[in-house]
């Protein structure tokens, strides 16, 4: 659910995946707008609320895996897979929410919010001081992390409605957007955050 990092790679390899990083991030940007739209006028119905609660994460896992191979060989691809096989896992649990209440549909997408946020925070705290520039990824991953138990919160109420998600997906894509454009910008520094 985030941009990777890129601590343990060379400046020229950096160089070399900016450019596709880049294209995903942007289209990943462009399409969690597009399914902040559709969940914000189209979520009406159970239905269409299931596919595209469902679809977000399921978008996650294909953005993760294009990532882990632009990585490839590196501890990014491995933690893009890890990525990938959590938003795999929540799509089948949302799937399986889905037999009850929206409610908990929500709370699934909350708790994937808030782990997938406590990583993103971890990993962009831990990379800071041989990459630089990490703020967007630590303000998206702390976003992360509270905007998801606000949505555990918020699915106790009887009458949670899955459009409180959309405002989540605008934030993740305006963060893609500033990654998107980050990168390459700065080349790593030790001793710099």
């Amino acid at each position: 659910m985030f941009p990777t990092a890129h601590a343990e790679q060379p400046a020229s390899e950096i160089a070399s995946t900016a450019r596709p990083l880049r294209t995903l991030y942007l289209i990943r940007a462009g399409t969690a707008v597009g399914w902040a739209a559709a969940l914000a006028v189209g979520s009406d119905t159970k239905a269409a609320a299931v596919a595209l609660l469902i679809f977000y994460p399921l978008l996650d896992v294909a953005a993760s895996l294009v990532d882990a191979r632009i990585h490839r060989g590196t501890a990014a691809a491995r933690t893009q897979r890890y990525n990938a096989a959590g938003g795999a896992a929540t799509a089948i649990a949302i799937a399986v929410a889905a037999a009850s209440a929206t409610s908990d549909m929500i709370a699934v997408f909350g708790v994937w919010a808030f782990l997938s946020g406590a990583v993103q925070l971890f990993v962009a705290l831990r990379r800071r001081r041989e990459l630089g520039g990490q703020w967007p990824m630590i303000i998206s991953g702390g976003l992360s992390a509270v905007a998801g138990a606000m949505f555990l919160a918020a699915s106790a109420s009887a009458d949670a409605d899955p459009k409180i998600l959309a405002k989540y997906a605008l934030a993740g894509a305006a963060f893609y957007v500033v990654s998107a454009f980050r990168l390459g910008a700065r080349r790593p520094v030790r001793g710099r955050s």
